[in-house]
């Protein structure tokens, strides 16, 4: 994609711009890419660490000459908040398919939840979901997902240097997680779920931090457009 010149107000944004952007609820990470490459006028535009359409939250974002440091931020760690629904499991382990009854979380007691914390705190080996993104013979696994084909992939190593429940109203319980890039938390929530004998799946995700970068310094896409149609104004006055 050929770079059309900018006005000297978006110069810096050709030079490059780390922004750190709050993704909405449905939007996929390119959705806010591509916002982004419309707004500015700049073609190369990249994010560094995809969110699912179903999560929300911090999502760091650089243009022009800042494209060459997404490699750097995508290995710093993540900090995510959420829920998950216990009593039921899902093929995606999350709800982008149909809830499957399981078992009755209600009996489920807060000592048990707290404890099956622990087995997953530290360097586990973590088997990422079957609908995602990982390539099996060049093909991304969710095609085969899609189509009800199972493929056999190896666990892979994480760092779950945190995993806190927040608050339990049954059968929602509410989660803080840090952990090291690579980590699925959507594995994670079905697999809690497990351990505790009843199913589980991640209701609702936000991610809070991304190395030493927060989720209370992000922009709303709103605000970000808006700041970015000032600078053209400005520029053309």
């Amino acid at each position: 994609m050929k770079q059309k010149p900018v006005s000297a107000a978006l110069q810096p944004f050709l030079d490059g711009k780390l922004l750190l952007l709050n993704k909405p609820l449905h939007w996929t990470s390119f959705d806010v890419v591509k916002k982004v490459r419309i707004a500015t006028g700049i073609s190369k535009v990249g994010h560094a660490g995809t969110l699912d359409p179903l999560a929300t939250g911090l999502l760091i974002v650089c243009t022009g000459g800042f494209t060459k440091k997404i490699n750097d931020f995508m290995g710093l760690d993540k900090v995510y908040t959420g829920t998950i629904t216990l009593g039921a499991v899902t093929p995606s382990y999350d709800l982008e398919t149909e809830p499957e009854p399981v078992a009755d979380a209600l009996n489920v007691s807060e000592q048990a939840i707290y404890a099956a914390t622990q087995q997953f705190v530290g360097n586990i080996l973590q088997m990422p979901p079957q609908h995602s993104a990982i390539k099996k013979d060049g093909k991304p696994l969710y095609l085969s997902a899609r189509k009800g084909i199972t493929v056999e992939v190896q666990p892979r190593p994480i760092t779950i240097h945190a995993f806190e429940i927040t608050n339990i109203q049954l059968p929602i319980v509410h989660f803080r997680v840090h952990c090291s890039t690579g980590t699925y938390i959507r594995s994670l929530a079905n697999d809690f779920g497990a351990a505790l004998g009843v199913g589980g799946y991640l209701s609702s995700l936000c991610r809070t931090a991304i190395g030493e970068y927060t989720l209370d310094n992000a922009m709303e896409i709103a605000a970000f457009e808006a700041q970015i149609a000032m600078l053209k104004n400005t520029s053309n006055t």
